[in-house]
């Protein structure tokens, strides 16, 4: 069976070394799991023109495609392309999955999962109140995730306002009232129980010491770690959850999924995960 990760960049992507680490622990030795460079533009000819004629379990044998991981810029893109798309990626408005069964691709959204977990797995309460910063589909997902905590308020702090439409949109799904701010404005926002950063690195990088007294940061950003925020919440007494939990554990969703097998060596998946992590910063 086949499996892979598209988007654009690619090179980058950890998914490879958790899936096929899990792939080895689960003795799935006819599986492959591999990195291809695709845009958005040229997501439907790969759907459809490499990927849909050997599909799914009985396609094509065992060179049949169990399913892909989806990173940026196709999470949104790839929702038309669908057969089917689960309650949870629509609410997003994103599949980070897709999954290939009886001829049919499937969306999901692996990402909620993968932040509950990694809030779950750092000991974090649940918080009263939160504030995202970013308007991306993570900080979709993010949303979605602090809406199945218990949360139905969320305030959101963006670069432009008039470019959160959609995100404004998932929330209004999701029956979460959202407050829109400026990132500019932050300060005065910090007052809650958990930020969540889904800025890239050194967009984050600028507030880190406007953040230092907020209780706890969850940073999606996994590499370089820790982030300039995740160091300032850190040495002021914050709990800090780092963004590979997250990819940890939306990848064993996934491996769930595509394998249909609850066996999932998250360990296993962990250590190849930081393994390379430390071997891209020169550590091993």
């Amino acid at each position: 069976m086949r499996a892979a990760v598209l988007g654009s960049p690619i090179a980058h992507s950890l998914s490879p070394y958790l899936h096929r680490a899990a792939y080895r622990a689960m003795g799935l030795t006819g599986w492959t799991y591999d990195a291809f460079e695709c845009d958005e533009a040229a997501l439907p000819g790969l759907l459809e023109g490499t990927i849909r004629p050997v599909r799914g379990p009985g396609g094509s044998g065992d060179r049949a495609w169990a399913g892909l991981s989806l990173t940026m810029p196709l999470k949104r893109a790839v929702l038309p392309l669908l057969d089917t798309v689960s309650d949870l990626a629509v609410e997003v408005g994103g599949a980070n999955t897709v999954v290939f069964r009886d001829g049919a691709a499937h969306g999901e959204n692996t990402d909620v999962h993968g932040i509950e977990r990694a809030l779950a797995e750092a000991g974090a309460p649940a918080p009263g109140s939160a504030l995202v910063l970013g308007g991306g589909a993570t900080a979709a997902s993010a949303l979605a995730a602090l809406r199945n905590l218990g949360l139905d308020h969320v305030t959101l702090a963006v670069r432009d306002p008039g470019r959160a439409a959609e995100t404004v949109a998932v929330a209004g799904r999701l029956g979460v009232t959202l407050r829109v701010e400026t990132l500019d404005k932050l300060e005065p926002l910090l007052g809650v129980d958990l930020v969540v950063s889904t800025l890239p690195g050194p967009a984050a990088d600028v507030h880190a010491a406007t953040l230092a007294g907020v209780p706890a940061l969850f940073d999606v950003v996994y590499a370089p770690w820790p982030t300039a925020a995740a160091r300032s919440v850190q040495a002021a007494g914050g709990r800090v959850v780092g963004g590979f939990a997250m990819l940890l554990h939306q990848a064993v969703r996934q491996v769930e999924l595509m394998t249909c097998r609850a066996d999932v060596p998250v360990e296993a998946m962990r250590a190849a995960g930081e393994a390379e992590i430390r071997r891209r910063a020169g550590h091993g």
